[in-house]
């Protein structure tokens, strides 16, 4: 892991002491790392940055290089403490002035497993910054028009992600598919888009995959779901919030998600069914082809997933808000009325059901396995 512990310490404290703690201490954490002293002359070129605050009376020292530690990154600061030489009490002193000056920061205390998990986490957290900044994710054919809260804030997108949103003329996809035989348009649409991912330098891309039902009389359904499993973030209808909320899941988790829609709730159960006629490949255990729902033609995926914990996940297209909820994959369903692949979810809190009729960030959300919701939490608190 790239691990970059840095060290305050005032000048009070013997240093041959002090230097057994540090050492007892950091062992005993068993995690990667570059312990840096207080040379902090390479302070933010690494994933993580984390100052150990080995003893009190430190807080000036502190406050001397906060300008220059603001110059070189504007990650929020983590304080580590062990708890020994009122390094806890000058912690949060610290923590105390960087909020009151509107800088985010956060003490990292507590056993040595603790300790390690949360580094860990955080980690990979800014792992998955590092990995979007200076991405491409295209935007092929504009949103779809039923998606009129779908919009996305480019300038905002670029400085809090580093992603850069590119327009591309969904006509380019569809001359690139016409000519293929039926049966054959399915991959074809695929070649295409891998072709034009290829040529723009893009991460991923979403698109307004509804032109193709009257262009081509197929769907886009199959591609997006072979796209996602090969590591391309592929999303659908032009949703640009819920492509950035999978550029998101894809960086962190290593799967792009499955973009659905909320087609029935239980505001009393917190029980939801979720549904869409795609799902990324590796992320189910056996799909089947079906035709799309809505037009009856083309192919659609019915895909069943893992039961177990998943996390529902969704972010807004000027990154100001977002949600978080935890659940259980109660199973997967194949009603003949709903969009393919369907999967029926119990929230951990059945109150956040609520958010969905009240409060929502558009129709998609992006269903990931596993309990991620601290991932997801601690990303965006980093942005």
């Amino acid at each position: 892991m790239d691990i970059a512990i840095y060290t305050l310490t005032s000048e009070l404290h013997d240093e041959e002491a002090v230097a057994a703690v540090t050492q007892e201490f950091l062992g005993s954490l068993g995690i990667e790392y570059t312990l840096r002293g207080n040379d902090y002359s390479d302070y933010g070129q690494h994933a993580l940055q984390v100052i150990y605050v080995r003893t009190g009376g430190t807080e000036g020292i502190f406050r001397r290089l906060l300008p220059q530690l603001r110059q070189q990154s504007q990650a929020p600061f983590y304080l580590l403490t062990s708890g020994k030489s009122n390094s806890l009490a000058a912690s949060m002193e610290i923590l105390s002035y960087l909020q009151q000056n509107y800088m985010q920061g956060e003490i990292i205390h507590g056993s040595a497993d603790y300790i390690a998990r949360r580094l860990t986490t955080l980690h990979q957290v800014h792992q998955a910054k590092r990995k979007l900044a200076g991405t491409r994710y295209g935007i092929i054919g504009e949103p779809s028009d039923w998606l009129i809260s779908s919009a996305a804030d480019p300038k905002a997108v670029k400085a809090r992600l580093g992603i850069e949103l590119v327009e591309i003329p969904i006509d380019e996809l569809i001359e690139g598919a016409k000519g293929a035989d039926g049966k054959d348009m399915p991959e074809r649409i695929y070649e295409v888009l891998k072709g034009i991912a290829e040529k723009y330098q893009l991460s991923g891309f979403t698109l307004r995959c509804f032109d193709l039902l009257t262009a081509v009389r197929n769907t886009g359904c199959w591609a997006l779901a072979k796209l996602n499993s090969e590591g391309t973030v592929a999303g659908c209808e032009g949703d640009v919030p819920a492509m950035l909320s999978m550029a998101i899941t894809n960086a962190l988790l290593g799967v792009s998600g499955f973009q659905a829609n909320p087609s029935q709730i239980n505001p009393e159960t917190g029980e939801m069914l979720f549904a869409h006629c795609t799902i990324p490949l590796n992320m189910v255990e056996r799909y089947e082809l079906d035709t799309h729902f809505e037009s009856g033609i083309g192919v659609g995926i019915r895909g069943y997933m893992k039961e177990g914990a998943v996390t529902v996940f969704k972010v807004s297209g000027d990154l100001k808000r977002s949600f978080v909820a935890e659940g259980e994959l109660v199973r997967n369903q194949a009603k003949p009325d709903l969009c393919r692949t369907q999967q029926v979810i119990q929230l951990a809190d059945n109150e956040q059901a609520n958010y969905f009729l009240t409060q929502p960030i558009g129709n998609h959300h992006i269903i990931t396995p596993g309990s991620n919701r601290r991932l997801f939490e601690d990303f965006i608190a980093a942005l």
